[in-house]
């Protein structure tokens, strides 16, 4: 692998074998004359639309308040110690989702999303900490982050935020546009603006096991096969009617033990679940679709691409899409894998697709999650 500006020289291989989720890493102009993707006035508009994830977090009197979007209207921004943060900007700006793909050097079932933070002069959201790996990426401005690797995460009681109430900073950074700061799990941190400014944060996904348990149990309700029903053909007179008898308890649990899962199973739940669309995702097909001959033609010479809000992921032979999977042939996952990992095909792999994929792909045109390049 070969070294990247992007992690200050250093290659995939030793950023993760020395940083993730070991210790903080400032990188000095990652992204040398970086400028803002989105200006101020693009970034509001998106924040005052109600299927985006927005917050408006200010301090008044030495007291916090959090607003949830749509954030319809915002402080003037004369006014200090205010921050407006925008969740998943790049599943509605093509630069952004751009600039998120830079970091797949993580595994797309890793990588969450890109989100903006504005803020004026000492603004902020206060100490505190994150279950997940983020990097602090200055796009406009100045922002001075204290962070601290400290045990104790005890949280300030009675707040709309999660505020660590004994931060004690070990380090101090003023990162400017174009630096960057990558932080573990639960590493304490505080950035605040010194002037008007803009962050861009990527992070990335740490389901909780509870999570995943859960939903996983609901995924297996569909395919558990338990034939029969409960019979107590010997059964006894009951001494105790109120109490459950032991053959009932002995017969149900012999019953549930029967139900077994997999390695093919937990492949397919994990595929449908993480690349399913977050609850505010909306697909919006072409307003005048082609033909599904003229989209095949059109698609030979121009090749296609997935949507920024579309998620596509596979192992083995199964392939998923947005919360969708299905298992294709050797010949068509060469082709699929391709739009997967690249994100587009090209004209001349798309020749080897199987009727069933181009099926399949004209589908998810209509459906808008795929575009014609």
């Amino acid at each position: 692998m070969k070294k990247l500006q992007l992690l200050g020289n250093l290659t995939p291989a030793t950023f993760l074998r020395n940083y993730w989720h070991k210790q903080p890493l400032l990188i000095r102009q990652a992204i040398p004359n970086f400028k803002p993707l989105l200006k101020f006035d693009k970034l509001a508009a998106l924040a005052s639309q109600n299927y985006v994830e927005s917050r408006l977090i200010t301090m008044n009197d030495g007291q916090w308040d959090l607003q949830h979007g749509p954030l319809t209207t915002l402080p003037p921004r004369t006014q200090r110690e205010w921050t407006m943060l925008v969740q998943g900007v790049n599943l509605y700006d093509e630069r952004a989702d751009e600039l998120l793909r830079q970091f797949r050097f993580i595994a797309d079932a890793r990588l969450d999303d890109l989100m903006i933070s504005y803020a004026t002069d000492g603004g902020g959201v206060g100490p505190h900490f994150d279950s997940y790996d983020v990097f602090l990426l200055q796009a406009h401005g100045k922002r001075r982050w204290r962070i601290s690797a400290q045990q104790d995460l005890t949280l300030v009681e009675g707040l709309p935020l999660k505020i660590l109430a004994n931060f004690e900073p070990e380090q101090e950074f003023v990162l400017e546009p174009g630096d960057m700061l990558y932080l573990p799990p639960h590493y304490a941190h505080d950035g605040v603006a010194e002037g008007e400014c803009m962050t861009y944060s990527i992070g990335f996904r740490a389901p909780a096991f509870q999570e995943l348990g859960e939903n996983f149990l609901q995924f297996m309700a569909d395919s558990i096969d338990l034939p029969g029903r409960y019979a107590d053909p010997d059964l006894q007179p009951a001494k105790n009617p109120a109490e459950i008898p032991r053959d009932m308890l002995t017969t149900v649990l012999e019953e549930l033990n029967k139900v077994r899962w997999d390695e093919e199973d937990v492949t397919v739940f994990l595929g449908e679940h993480l690349s399913e669309p977050k609850h505010n995702v909306f697909f919006t097909g072409p307003a005048r679709p082609l033909t599904v001959g003229r989209f095949n033609e059109t698609a030979a010479k121009r090749g296609l691409k997935l949507s920024p809000k579309t998620l596509m992921l596979y192992r083995g032979k199964h392939v998923f899409i947005n919360g969708e999977s299905f298992a294709v042939s050797r010949l068509d996952k060469v082709v699929l894998d391709v739009l997967a990992d690249q994100r587009r095909l090209d004209g001349a792999l798309l020749a080897q697709a199987s009727d069933d994929v181009l099926e399949a792909l004209y589908t998810w045109y209509q459906d808008g999650w795929i575009e014609l390049s």
